[in-house]
């Protein structure tokens, strides 16, 4: 009698024990369930539009194939690119003063980063505003005909887009984007990249 009773309580204590380790578990449990299934507002990292891999040809590196002059300073660069016309507006201008301070806000990091114009039409950007915005790389657009198919809500103009060091469109911004959002995403981008 002994023996059953002593493996009745034993099987009781584990009973006892199993139960008390799902009650400390299942807030854990419950909180991952919770967090995939229906993922909190604003749990996403980044601010900007992650695009599938889509590689430019023109950008991708070729070993053994000598980079072209006019793409010398992007080589093995991330490029912070935008997209207008040549006669160049005010939304124009706009987006050549925040891709040139997005690239000063990264600090020591700043030489990673170029600056690209393309300009998707025939017009040629005036001395003056070259000038002012000196540094940045200006592209003609039959220098990149893939580009002209940049994923966009509305047109090309309205986004700033990210390429990798290695020729890859990664990543849109909006129109009119939140420069701090934007910065904290390529701070990340460089912290966690040991390309470019």
């Amino acid at each position: 009698m002994s023996t059953s009773a002593s493996g009745v309580s034993q099987t009781s204590a584990r009973l006892k024990l199993l139960f008390l380790a799902l009650v400390c578990a299942a807030p854990v449990i419950g909180s991952y369930l919770l967090y995939y299934a229906a993922p909190p507002e604003g749990s996403k990292k980044n601010y900007g539009e992650l695009i599938p891999q889509v590689a430019i040809a023109a950008l991708a590196p070729q070993p053994g194939v000598p980079v072209p002059a006019d793409l010398a300073p992007v080589a093995g660069k991330w490029l912070l690119v935008m997209v207008d016309s040549g006669g160049c507006g005010d939304g124009c201008t706009k987006k050549l003063w925040q891709i040139r301070q997005l690239r000063l806000t990264q600090g020591k990091e700043m030489d990673r980063i170029v600056r690209v114009w393309l300009v998707d039409d025939d017009k040629v950007p005036g001395e003056a505003l070259r000038a002012e915005y000196n540094g940045t790389v200006i592209l003609p657009r039959a220098r990149f005909p893939e580009l002209s198919q940049l994923p966009a809500t509305g047109t090309p103009r309205d986004h700033l887009y990210v390429i990798d060091p290695i020729g890859n469109l990664m990543m849109r911004f909006p129109a009119a984007p939140d420069l701090n959002r934007v910065k904290k995403d390529l701070v990340h981008l460089l912290k966690v990249s040991r390309i470019g």
